[in-house]
């Protein structure tokens, strides 16, 4: 039984603000609208209708990695964040070099990193990042010693509101020569 597109795009929408996480059209389907006869396809024009609906307010329907979220514009993000009393994380200099590096070279070694950087990169660096859930390993690099090989994950890509890694900020040109493998379109956050 098919029920009216604004009913359906107010179950959307209701879905996508209790479920605390972001949501893909395939786990939209399998819950709240698995009773109805719905296509992926209605599923994305009913999500850009609701995209559409917020265009002009203080939350937007935003696509990540994940799946699709509200959240706050980040025009209101200075003001919102008094809201909190306890203030963001600060990462130090050598934690987002070491993500940067991950980022752009994914699948990359600890060791890869160091020669990169110059320096040695501590464990508490890469389990900083693991934490976070920035990063993960995702197997051994078949040489001497089997090092961890360690990508970006779709939480990181969440967090940092990006559907892919294609959508990484260009490089300053002086970085380029440092990273010649960057993202070529072949890796994707696992």
């Amino acid at each position: 039984m098919a029920l009216p597109t604004e009913r359906l795009k107010t179950l959307i929408e209701a879905a996508l603000f209790v479920a605390g996480r972001p949501l893909n059209v395939s786990e939209l389907k399998s819950s709240v609208l698995a009773d109805y006869p719905v296509t992926s396809r209605y599923v994305q024009l009913l999500l850009a209708e609701i995209r559409q609906d917020y265009s002009s307010r203080g939350v937007e329907l935003k696509e990540v990695a994940s799946g699709w979220r509200f959240q706050a514009r980040q025009e209101y993000a200075e003001e919102l964040s008094r809201l909190w009393s306890e203030r963001a994380p600060r990462y130090s200099r050598a934690v987002m070099e070491t993500l940067t590096l991950i980022a752009y070279r994914q699948p990359i070694t600890r060791a890869e990193i160091e020669a990169i950087r110059g320096v040695a990169v501590s464990s508490q660096i890469v389990n900083t990042l693991k934490e976070r859930g920035w990063v993960r390993s995702i197997g051994h690099k078949e040489v001497a010693g089997r090092p961890e090989l360690l990508a970006t994950t779709r939480e990181f890509l969440d967090y940092f509101n990006l559907q892919s890694l294609e959508q990484l900020p260009e490089l300053d040109p002086e970085l380029q020569p440092l990273l010649p493998s960057a993202v070529d379109g072949e890796n994707d956050a696992r």
